[in-house]
């Protein structure tokens, strides 16, 4: 078991910040740890790199104990904070050979500090100060002193924040790259960012687990509405589309949901017509085009995005 957490707690003052938290991931997951801010994410990724001890529960990596092999786990581990403190005034190589040296690492310091720049795509960076890097370069950077002493595991805390989208798409392929090989554990708000590179999801409120479930069965989960998107042959007016048995809201494409009693006059051919949860009225929305004299040029059922999951989950 690469990590295993068995009843965390973790209080401060009177605020529980994890509350009787229970997780196992095996070698080579990718796990995205979602949640809203405050619902303890960082402060488990705290107690898993041994930078905080838990108030009670027990924890370990790799087989080692966060409290009795605090050493070992370090070892074992490569962390990335939110805040990616860095030392601005090194170079990019002075850096890397500094953090390399704090792992006393047994092989040439300077042939592993090349290979991480040449996996972080830091070769045009390398002789330049870190504080005249870019965000998206200073994350390579993070990464690279999280990976050069070689861990099994690769806890990230916010990795992409900040980024600009070519940075974004640079560093999620670098780290489902990096998941090939070893065990990652990275939060996000980012909830495509899960979808593309998490095989599993971990949603944390409150300091308790409310979901953890691989990332396609979690976009499984019913919540409170089922999505038909249908287009017709010519414009429907959507105070007749609440004659369609089961509808209960409806949108322009790109709109927002609309109660079947506010008072419009809208035209479209292109509909979201909203039903209740696990009610499928694909049937009664080609009756009614038989009905109207209108031809269904397509029709689908919305895939449920993780985000929706998400908010369902946390939003009391």
């Amino acid at each position: 078991m690469s990590i295993s957490v068995n009843n965390i707690t973790k209080i401060y003052g009177t605020q529980n910040a994890l509350d009787s938290v229970s997780i196992n991931i095996h070698p080579g997951e990718i796990v995205g740890l979602l949640g809203p801010n405050g619902a303890g994410k960082s402060t488990l990724m705290k107690i898993l790199s041994c930078f905080i001890p838990p108030t009670s529960g027990e924890a370990s990596v790799c087989g080692f104990d966060v409290l009795e092999q605090s050493i070992e786990v370090r070892k074992k581990v490569g962390y990335l904070p939110e805040n990616n403190p860095l030392y601005l005034d090194l170079y990019v190589k002075e850096f890397l050979a500094f953090v390399a040296g704090t792992h006393h690492l047994k092989n040439s310091v300077k042939q592993r500090v090349d290979e991480m720049i040449a996996l972080t795509g830091l070769q045009l960076e390398q002789h330049k100060k870190i504080g005249a890097l870019s965000k998206g370069y200073r994350q390579r950077v993070g990464l690279a002193q999280a990976l050069i002493h070689d861990p099994e595991v690769l806890i990230l805390d916010e990795p992409t924040s900040g980024l600009d989208p070519n940075q974004l798409s640079e560093i999620r392929h670098l780290i489902t790259e990096i998941g090939k090989e070893k065990t990652v554990m990275l939060s996000t708000h980012i909830m495509q960012e899960v979808e593309a590179i998490c095989g599993r999801a971990i949603i944390i409120h409150k300091g308790r687990i409310v979901a953890d479930d691989s990332t396609k069965n979690l976009q499984q989960i019913t919540v409170s509405k089922t999505l038909i998107r249908v287009e017709f042959s010519s414009p429907v007016e959507k105070k007749i589309l609440i004659s369609i048995p089961g509808v209960k809201g409806m949108m322009l494409t790109g709109g927002h949901l609309e109660h079947t009693e506010a008072k419009a006059s809208t035209l479209s051919a292109l509909w979201l017509l909203e039903s209740e949860a696990g009610m499928d009225i694909r049937a009664d929305i080609f009756r009614f085009a038989v009905e109207k004299g209108l031809t269904v040029l397509s029709m689908q059922k919305e895939e449920q995005k993780l985000e929706e999951v998400f908010q369902e989950l946390t939003k009391n």
